[in-house]
């Protein structure tokens, strides 16, 4: 199964962007990074609808898509293990995480994925949720493997 992040932003160096490669870099998994920006200014609707369209071009066709939204379901570490752990058994090829930009996710990204995860009713910034899933997607893949990394 190959992971697949895109995300509206451009990642710069920092803590942020070393959280994020940490994790990355203990992945078994492979992983790729797709980075999306629009550069005009528009309206929040528009800016919304422009970049839904970037992201969801940015992953494969067919890949499970799920999106990080504040409207999502918030999951254990367990549960989002399992889920994977099921993607995964189903013969998944691609499993693909979209992170949206400042005004949130466009309809059509809402309408095309498969499942909506929050990280919590919380609002996070951007670059650290990238930090966030990465360690997460590793400590899933820990609790499938039957790995002690995760203890509850």
């Amino acid at each position: 199964m190959r992971l697949w992040l895109a995300a509206v932003g451009r990642s710069r160096g920092g803590p942020t962007r070393d959280l994020f490669d940490e994790y990355v870099g203990r992945l078994v998994w492979p992983f790729t990074l797709k980075e999306v920006e629009v550069k005009k200014r528009l309206s929040s609707d528009e800016l919304k609808r422009q970049e839904a369209e970037l992201l969801l071009a940015a992953v494969p066709a067919g890949a499970i898509v799920v999106a990080l939204d504040e409207r999502g379901k918030a999951l254990p570490s367990e549960a989002f293990a399992a889920r994977i752990g099921d993607w995964r058994d189903r013969g998944a090829g691609d499993l693909a995480f979209l992170i949206g930009g400042a005004d949130g996710h466009g309809d059509a990204v809402r309408a095309r994925a498969d499942f909506l995860l929050a990280f919590g009713p919380m609002t996070w910034p951007h670059m650290l949720v990238r930090g966030m899933l990465a360690e997460q997607l590793y400590r899933a893949q820990q609790i499938l493997a039957g790995h002690p990394y995760h203890r509850s």
